[in-house]
């Protein structure tokens, strides 16, 4: 009786880890990567009750407990990989499965020693983990909460190849009716207990970690457009810049407002610059690419640091921003009238910091202000002899 309650404390545990996803996953609207967890501890809770609870003297308890703590390894895997934004690969998982559940069954069918089929099962566990580790070494994540969650699964796939020779060594050979009194099978119970355990933490501690983030990300965005604020656009720039002085990377400001937007408010209403800004805001997220950095940092008023782009290419981006924004119907504004921007672009020069480069991309843009508007005006260079270079557009209509 002892023996069959000490046996429930790993599937009953593994069932609270499951619990507990399922709350993070439902309270905290998480990604459902954590579905994928709460799985793993569900079906590991099976597999371990199957093994524990049956008699093991019949062959298809071993295929079912395989197919179980194959399902655990597989929603581990789903997760994990989802988590970090790689291909699941769950179709090599399954070949592995197939390959080694077959040669349980022809093990099984010769011999009434669970010896080789404990070493089959374990070894396809082992590849799958290994597999695992291999998709999450690929992943461009490696902050220390993912450096750590590839070190365990790297174990978890280590002891899958170690434990059963090693236990193995010691019994030898292990018939089925002494199977749940031999060595093995009770360093599987203590082993399953210290990997669950250590598994659920590092997991829930990834979850909290993502939550934290997510909602540390949520208060750095602009809620009217999903760009970041002032404060982490100027931080973000910062490092950014500092990145390209030590590359010798070109990076350029793009610093641009609504023209006119005073009086959209004052004749629309406040609700159609809203409107306005949001949509300028969308424009700006479509055309710059994953390495560019934009926020809003005024009411009307956007900035951009284009990175490894010197000031004539991103003359180019800000025109592409200017032209698709010139052309859109803001919603709520009449079907014949349509806003305009104008931009201010400096590409950085040698030594210059983040303060000097937005002084001068600050600058153009008022120069396209006096100029006229809805343009852009590229900066001249300090350390060159050029002069402020002024891309004149067709004036779309203006408010």
């Amino acid at each position: 009786m002892r023996a069959q309650i000490m046996g429930l404390i790993t599937p009953t545990m593994a069932i609270v880890f499951c619990a507990v996803f399922l709350v993070m996953w439902w309270r905290g609207k998480m990604d459902n990567y954590v579905l994928g967890f709460a799985a793993t501890y569900l079906f590991f809770s099976l597999g371990f009750g199957v093994t524990h609870l049956f008699d093991t003297d019949a062959p298809y308890v071993f295929h079912i407990t395989q197919f179980f703590y194959t399902m655990a390894i597989c929603a581990t895997m789903w997760g994990l990989a989802r988590r970090a934004g790689q291909p699941h690969h769950l179709g090599a998982m399954m070949v592995v499965y197939f390959l080694s559940a077959a040669t349980l069954f022809a093990a099984l069918v010769t011999t009434n020693d669970r010896s080789s089929a404990l070493l089959i099962v374990n070894m396809g566990y082992g590849v799958m983990k290994l597999i695992t580790v291999m998709v999450l070494v690929g992943a461009h994540r490696r902050e220390a909460i993912d450096k750590l969650i590839i070190a365990v699964q790297a174990v978890f796939s280590a002891q899958f190849f170690i434990r059963p020779v090693l236990t193995l060594t010691i019994d030898q050979s292990i018939p089925a009716e002494l199977y749940r009194e031999s060595v093995y099978y009770s360093v599987l119970n203590l082993s399953l207990a210290l990997l669950s355990l250590v598994g659920a933490v590092v997991l829930i501690g990834a979850c909290v970690y993502d939550q934290i983030r997510a909602v540390r990300e949520h208060a750095e965005l602009d809620g009217l457009t999903g760009l970041l604020t002032r404060r982490a656009f100027e931080r973000d720039v910062v490092e950014k810049i500092e990145k390209s002085k030590q590359g010798s990377i070109p990076v350029s400001l793009v610093v641009a407002d609504i023209d006119h937007f005073k009086a959209v408010n004052d004749v629309w209403g406040h609700q159609i610059g809203d409107n306005a800004i949001a949509q300028f805001g969308e424009v700006i997220a479509a055309e710059i690419r994953d390495t560019d950095i934009a926020g809003r940092i005024g009411g009307e008023e956007f900035c951009v640091l284009a990175w490894n782009c010197d000031g004539k290419a991103a003359v180019k981006l800000a025109e592409r921003i200017r032209e698709r924004f010139a052309e859109m119907q803001v919603a709520g504004m009449p079907h014949d009238h349509r806003l305009t921007a104008s931009f201010g672009v400096a590409g950085r020069d040698e030594g210059e910091g983040y303060g000097k480069l937005f002084a001068r991309s600050d600058g153009a843009l008022y120069r396209a202000k006096k100029e006229g508007r809805n343009r852009s005006v590229r900066a001249e260079q300090p350390s060159s002899r050029g002069t402020v270079t002024s891309i004149n557009s067709v004036q779309a209509q203006t408010a």
